[in-house]
């Protein structure tokens, strides 16, 4: 992984949006609940946690929100035009970005370094052995 070069570029669907990731993610998680499964339309979803000041954006997003189970606001960023999301937030917390980042060019930083709400995740898929392991959110 020493051999990452920053910035690595990302982007939706069809371009509208584009983004840089200047820096590498704080922590990078595997979501198996089920809105992540809708969200992703697989087994679950990738998540980079980065600092807000270490993405830079470009272009048109949109934005659609909702409650966690755990009482945190969901906010999504997403292109209007494809309907990608590129992040979710919460607005209490404005400088950590959840970067939707399985779009970047170069996605070797993606890793999970553990998987969260196992709890409902699809019995057919195997989490690797030694991977963190959480029921819900840790």
């Amino acid at each position: 992984m020493a051999d990452i070069q920053y910035p690595i570029s990302g982007s939706c669907q069809c371009g509208n949006v584009r983004y840089e990731l200047l820096s590498p993610p704080k922590k990078v998680l595997a979501c198996h609940c089920k809105e992540c499964q809708k969200l992703s339309t697989s087994a679950f979803s990738l998540t980079a946690f980065v600092s807000a000041d270490s993405v830079r954006f470009e272009g048109e997003l949109l934005q659609w929100n909702r409650m966690a189970e755990s009482g945190n606001k969901s906010y999504a960023k997403f292109c209007p035009r494809c309907g990608n999301r590129i992040y979710h937030f919460n607005p209490d917390q404005p400088d950590e970005l959840k970067l939707k980042a399985a779009n970047l060019s170069d996605t070797r930083v993606l890793q999970p370094q553990a998987h969260i709400w196992v709890s409902q995740k699809q019995d057919w898929f195997q989490i690797p052995e030694g991977v963190a392991q959480f029921d819900k959110q840790p």
